[in-house]
């Protein structure tokens, strides 16, 4: 399994997201409505030697994504790594448009007659033979459509739906999606979960390999279930060739200093950490913390 980079910068903070704090989320929020201030913050990242990128796929990320296919010349060796679907896309359009006319909007927007005529054709034959797997192949290209044309290292899917899948069981959904990903888009497979020893441990016994594993990591046990201990126990025992296991909220939203929060992530068999930061002093700082 090719070798993920070992930081990868993250995006939470350009939509103004931050889970202890809803005032820090609104500063967020307003600092990063004039798009330009994401691009210099993406220079930051990239003059601290960081070349790797998590991003959303969300309506903003399209112009992101845009900008930097446009740019390629400028960023030789920059990797990315989607994360689909945004669930508050699909959630926002059924609340406003009803559900026919979401799907509709979702599959058809944007899309010349050919590639419609291809998807109404991969689409009936999911809706006919209840198909899951050729539905969700078809939901994964319409998410994707954004970053055709970057050089996409792994393509994560979302925790709620990595979680969701995880708790119905669903073994061949898991297993076509990680082999859509490599055959498809030459990328590796990788999930998003909130129960990272878990997961791990139901892709061991359905013998899934070959896979990236994001979840949170950090010293005080935030949002990691079922506990810390069983993380550092799952991290033990891993070998990376099978599973290569990235930590995000490192500092638990902020709860622990940066210090004190890459001491404990630099004792961990970890392959990568993925942060967010939004000033240049903070990256710089994180980038010279992580020695994993």
């Amino acid at each position: 399994m090719e070798h993920i980079d070992n930081i990868v910068f993250g995006d939470n903070q350009f939509f103004g997201i931050n889970h202890m704090s809803q005032e820090k989320a609104q500063q967020l929020a307003e600092q990063f409505f004039d798009i330009k201030n994401i691009f210099k913050v993406y220079q930051y990242v990239f003059d601290a030697g960081v070349n790797a990128v998590m991003l959303n796929s969300n309506d903003r990320a399209k112009e992101i994504c845009e900008h930097f296919r446009l740019n390629s010349s400028r960023y030789p060796s920059l990797h990315w790594y989607p994360s689909i679907p945004y669930p508050h896309k699909y959630a926002n359009l059924v609340a406003e448009k009803g559900i026919f006319p979401a799907i509709n909007e979702v599959l058809f927007k944007d899309n010349t007659a050919r590639k419609v005529m291809g998807m109404i054709t991969k689409g009936s034959a999911a809706v006919l033979t209840k198909d899951a797997i050729k539905l969700m192949q078809l939901l994964i290209d319409v998410e994707m459509k954004m970053f055709i044309g970057l050089d996409i290292k792994v393509v994560f899917l979302q925790n709620i739906i990595t979680d969701l899948i995880l708790g119905y069981d669903q073994r061949d959904i898991f297993y076509e999606y990680c082999e859509y990903i490599r055959k498809k888009y030459k990328a590796l497979p990788g999930l998003i979960t909130q129960n990272m020893p878990f997961l791990k441990k139901k892709f061991q016994d359905w013998g899934i390999k070959g896979v990236v594993i994001c979840s949170s990591y950090n010293k005080i046990g935030y949002l990691m279930s079922p506990d810390r201990d069983s993380y550092i126990l799952a991290t033990e025992n891993n070998n990376p060739s099978d599973y290569q296991l990235m930590a995000m909220s490192t500092l638990a939203s902020g709860a622990i200093p940066a210090k004190e929060a890459y001491e404990f992530i630099n004792q961990q068999k970890l392959q990568s950490v993925v942060f967010g930061a939004s000033s240049k002093k903070n990256i710089d700082e994180t980038v010279g913390l992580i020695k994993i």
